[in-house]
């Protein structure tokens, strides 16, 4: 029995090994890759930071453009990007949780999703919210091209009034330990505060309002939403690093208790053995 059980504890322990290797090399992957998109989600944050203060100051001056247009809301529409794959602790939780609360709060008619990603998709299909769009496949390092993609798509659904609003939600990069779940009205385009400080900065437009708008406000949308992939695959590659570095240090606690447990199943059988040994000498006298 003492045999059988050392064998068993044995092939534990070299299984949570391997998963040991596994999960830090996963963690080393995700370390390289978090490198990466860091740097990319910054150098975006500034630049969709001054679109947003120079379209909402634009907004301001003009009117008429359909993104612009205030409607009855009926409908609301919201971007919600998680990751296609899990292994990264309470990332997509996070979001999904707080995007479920947002669709409450938001109320109306018959509430839709644009998916992006798939652990996004899948939890609200499962719960039958209605899926407006997936995109799927979006990979580790987010293109403009694929931005354009969602953007176009967000776009026709919200110009031909198939949406009344639209919301984007998403994780902002903070740190690989803390990432900022953050949802923003992207449609219609929102006009500034009175106390905002793009108000007090003075901007021409040529050749006048409504042609600058012909081009910013989709640009507005198409750069708010690279953004945001940006900064979500960022927290991503950060929360997956920390998840799998959590893994690997409690894969060796589980190593150390079951190398105690090893060590006190080969001292018990040896116990028995010299117990067994003496009880044969003794009746042997």
């Amino acid at each position: 029995m003492a045999g059988s059980g050392l064998k068993e504890v044995d092939r534990r322990i070299k299984s949570v090994k391997n998963t040991q290797q596994i999960t830090r090399a996963m963690k080393m992957v995700a370390a390289a890759k978090l490198r990466k998109a860091e740097i990319r989600a910054k150098q975006a944050r500034d630049y969709s930071e001054e679109i947003r203060s120079i379209t909402r100051r634009a907004v301001s001056k003009g009117t008429g453009h359909p993104l612009l247009g205030k409607r009855d809301v009926v409908h609301r529409g919201f971007i919600v990007i998680t990751s296609s794959r899990g292994l990264a602790g309470p990332y997509n939780a996070n979001i999904l949780r707080h995007a479920s609360l947002k669709i409450q709060e938001a109320g109306g008619k018959d509430p839709g999703v644009f998916a992006v990603g798939r652990k996004g998709r899948d939890y609200f299909l499962h719960r039958r919210v209605s899926i407006l769009q997936e995109f799927l496949g979006i990979g580790d390092e987010p293109t403009f091209h694929q931005a354009r993609a969602i953007a176009q798509e967000i776009l026709r659904h919200f110009l031909d009034h198939r949406v009344d609003e639209v919301w984007l939600s998403y994780t902002k990069f903070i740190n690989p330990l803390n990432h900022q779940v953050e949802s923003i009205r992207l449609l219609p385009v929102e006009e500034p505060l009175s106390d905002d400080p793009s108000m007090q900065r003075s901007y021409v437009f040529e050749p006048d309002t409504q042609t600058v708008f012909q081009d910013l406000l989709p640009r507005y949308v198409e750069v708010l939403i690279y953004s945001a992939l940006l900064e979500s695959k960022a927290s991503e590659h950060g929360a997956r690093m920390t998840a799998m570095d959590s893994a690997s240090k409690n894969a060796d606690e589980l190593i150390r208790r079951m190398v105690l447990m090893r060590n006190r199943l080969r001292q018990a059988a040896i116990t028995k053995e010299i117990a067994e040994l003496v009880s044969g000498a003794e009746a042997l006298k």
